[in-house]
């Protein structure tokens, strides 16, 4: 299908497909094959999971504050905190449910690994003190998205009924990526150190953990501030997309530069996340920038992967992994090509049928039965929000 038929914007999907890419890769490397198999960017891959949260933080924050701001101007229609948090969880709660049940129910799937208790993953609280290498690890991100859309609401409701709520606004975006920081700090200097980089504290305390790794989820959220009550700054930015293009790209290369040479270290822990959020909204605002070169290039394949994205990211890692004995006994090593293809190949097929078969359905629930606030027209499904 035509992705300008269904009113997709080609910049965010280009934008999401290289979020997955990069996440398989990365995944490839630690748990497939186990060396550099596609070299630093598979290295530098884990920084997709990044690149989604500053996608879902600029999404989401413009559906609340487009809609805080259309009530606040109309004095109609309240915007709906349980319409909110239901056409959300229709979204999110039926492939991870799915998902969840092959892990818990089928020990197959999970191998050798030690599934944590269900309750965390039913409360999205699983990356709290998560133990690195147990089944479904990879869950960890999704709990800090839900956590963050559980928060986010809530507070921007309270913030617009706040005198002066616009420079409140803007303070507490600032406060919450200095407190990210402070955080870390902490955390690195009294539990991690030197001798600990890249060790279970790290991982456990720093990596997985909802305190530190918000920063590009509140850098989305600033764009969708920025666009809803700055329309002249923002018409300007805007208007300067591939200059914003190549800002953001040249940023995002010295970021993973640096990344690539001290991941673990104390600079690259406080402020490397912040350097993060701030590539990836530079290539957001690329990819919102009428007629920039992001937003007019069509790469092939990247609307389906995009629509695709959430399905692929819970099945691929456990697909892959199971697939490497098999592939291995029939001659294709993990660094073969043919292994590398036969793999990217079933990880696409698994999440377009998990898209097709349980997401898609919901996703016309969800239309037909919880309305948008403000009842705005439904858009198609998997449009983009």
């Amino acid at each position: 299908m035509d992705p300008s038929l269904t009113g997709r914007n080609a910049g965010l999907d280009t934008l999401r497909a290289l979020a997955i890419v990069l996440v398989f890769t990365n995944h490839y490397i630690l748990f497939v094959s186990g060396g550099p198999t596609f070299g630093w960017f598979g290295e530098i891959g884990w920084t997709g999971v990044d690149l989604f949260f500053a996608l879902s933080g600029y999404l989401i924050g413009n559906q609340i504050l487009g809609g805080i701001r259309r009530q606040q101007g109309t004095g109609g229609e309240c915007f709906s905190l349980a319409r909110f948090y239901a056409r959300r969880l229709l979204r999110t709660l039926p492939n991870f449910y799915v998902v969840l049940a092959l892990y818990a129910l089928w020990p197959y799937f999970r191998g050798n690994l030690v599934l944590p208790p269900l309750w965390k993953f039913l409360t999205f609280t699983q990356n709290i003190a998560l133990v690195p290498g147990t089944a479904f690890s990879h869950a960890w991100s999704l709990c800090v998205e839900e956590q963050f859309y559980f928060l986010l609401p809530a507070v921007a409701l309270a913030i617009a009924a706040c005198r002066r709520s616009l420079l409140l606004a803007w303070l507490t975006v600032a406060g919450a990526l200095l407190a990210g920081m402070a955080i870390r700090s902490y955390l690195w200097t009294h539990h991690v150190g030197p001798e600990e980089q890249g060790g279970f504290n790290y991982y456990t305390l720093i990596y997985y953990s909802s305190l530190c790794r918000f920063d590009e989820l509140v850098a989305g959220v600033a764009l969708a501030l920025l666009k809803n009550h700055h329309a002249g700054i923002w018409t300007r930015i805007t208007s300067f997309g591939n200059w914003t293009l190549a800002a953001g790209a040249a940023l995002l290369a010295l970021t993973w530069t640096l990344f690539l040479e001290d991941h673990y270290g104390y600079a690259m822990t406080v402020v490397g996340y912040p350097m993060l959020g701030l590539s990836f909204s530079l290539l957001l605002v690329a990819a919102l920038s009428p007629g920039s070169l992001l937003q007019r290039l069509r790469v092939p394949g990247a609307a389906s992967i995009a629509l695709w994205s959430y399905a692929i990211y819970l099945t691929h890692k456990t697909l892959c992994v199971l697939l490497r004995a098999p592939l291995q006994d029939a001659g294709w090593g993990p660094d073969s090509w043919q292994a590398i293809v036969l793999m990217s190949a079933a990880s696409i097929l698994a999440g377009w049928l998990l898209h097709l078969l349980v997401e898609t359905p919901f996703m016309k629930l969800r239309d037909r039965f919880v309305p948008g606030n403000f009842s705005r027209p439904a858009a198609p499904a998997g449009a983009v929000a």
